[in-house]
């Protein structure tokens, strides 16, 4: 079990990130147009996971933008935006914000939370994801992981992405 905060209130999750060196962990997530994926369709890519509990609360939002803006300059990598919201949520925002760069994912339908040991399991957002990171390469190693101290700060993003130069 891992803990953040939020507010300024210790937060537990269900468990811990996986670890650099280690093997992403198997998960299913919900594509927009509600076709579940995992593992073996980012095999022979570089990925990064831009996890957090709902694209509707600013930080999240602000995240969504900015891993955007990182995208466009990443080769050979894509960036999932994740949370419990459903797809046409995400869909939505991304699309009235013009959001093209990053791919929407959603947790609602499977483990993700619990094989990543994001899911929050007390306090306001109980259920939800916390907010991290996880880098992996194109074999699915992982490269870097954070769990962000308080849920309403950003990421570190030059870290996940000096994680895969």
């Amino acid at each position: 079990m891992a803990q953040t905060s939020f507010g300024g209130t210790p937060v537990n999750t269900v468990g811990d990130l996986p670890q650099p060196g280690q093997t992403l962990p198997s998960f299913t997530l919900t594509a927009a147009n509600l076709q579940d994926f995992g593992n073996n369709d980012v095999a022979g890519k570089r990925v990064i996971f831009n996890i957090f509990p709902s694209v509707d609360t600013p930080t999240c939002a602000q995240s969504v933008r900015r891993f955007n803006e990182i995208a466009s300059s990443l080769d050979n990598t894509v960036v999932y935006c994740i949370s419990a919201d459903l797809p046409f949520a995400q869909g939505r925002f991304c699309g009235s914000e013009g959001l093209s760069n990053v791919q929407n994912a959603s947790s609602f339908r499977g483990g993700f939370g619990d094989a990543f040991g994001v899911r929050l399991n007390e306090g306001a957002f109980n259920g939800l994801l916390a907010r991290a990171v996880v880098v992996a390469d194109e074999s699915g190693k992982v490269l870097h992981t954070e769990l962000v101290a308080d849920i309403g700060s950003e990421p570190n993003y030059d870290a996940a992405v000096q994680a895969l130069s």
